[in-house]
């Protein structure tokens, strides 16, 4: 695992010889401590094909992934519209920086918010063959209005959320299960690759081994 600064953002990487795919993945401070399992999870699933982890930092969650402004869900932090400077800079100094055009393929993939903002940029941009939203946040205000209107630019999609997660007080992150559920249809309708998957527990468990899962899944032929 290296360490690089890439147009001003830490990002670190985790290379393989030879490796053909390249997973982009938005991180926090917190989820770095969970990244080479998650690498080695990656490896025991699809065993023979090696992969490049490029996990860059995000420094203001709520801002950098979120494509529009929404109110706080839990405690007063509202949502910006950082999205689309964060996919810009993905698409036009990481993936560069990467030389991304030597993998075969290049797949986004992320957990809670970064796993939305995935799916979000599956609808911005043909420049991943797959996007992982893992316990994505798809109860955002306005998601579901903004899928139906549109179809993904990408082949696959991968969908996974944890069975408590749903089951919780707070009104508006409790229709996470129903817009999974609905997302997941409208894929299907449209003849998109995906699947949803449901993981035992809430929110908060398995976090790295669930994107291993999602990673593993968009990476088999």
């Amino acid at each position: 695992m290296t360490e690089k600064i890439i147009g001003g953002r830490k990002v670190i990487l985790i290379q393989e010889p030879e490796a053909a795919d390249l997973l982009i993945q938005p991180v926090d401070d917190h989820d770095l401590s969970w990244l080479e399992q998650q690498q080695s999870d990656i490896r025991s699933r699809i065993p023979g094909r090696p992969v490049t982890t490029a996990a860059f930092l995000i420094h203001d969650w709520n801002k950098e992934l979120s494509p529009w402004p929404a109110p706080p869900v839990f405690g007063k932090e509202p949502f910006g519209d950082g999205a689309e400077k964060t996919l810009g800079y993905v698409l036009n100094q990481l993936m560069p920086g990467l030389m991304a055009d030597s993998y075969q393929r290049v797949f986004l993939g992320g957990y809670s918010l970064a796993g939305f903002f995935a799916l979000w940029a599956a609808y911005q941009s043909d420049a991943f063959a797959g996007a992982a939203g893992v316990s994505p946040s798809v109860w955002f205000p306005g998601w579901e209005e903004y899928i139906a209107a549109r179809r993904p630019l990408t082949d696959k999609i991968y969908l996974s959320l944890g069975t408590k997660e749903e089951k919780t007080r707070n009104q508006v992150m409790a229709r996470v299960g129903d817009s999974i559920r609905s997302m997941y249809s409208l894929l299907q309708a449209q003849g998109i690759s995906s699947t949803l998957e449901w993981n035992p527990g809430n929110h908060f468990q398995d976090s790295g081994l669930r994107v291993a899962k999602g990673f593993a899944w968009l990476l088999k032929d």
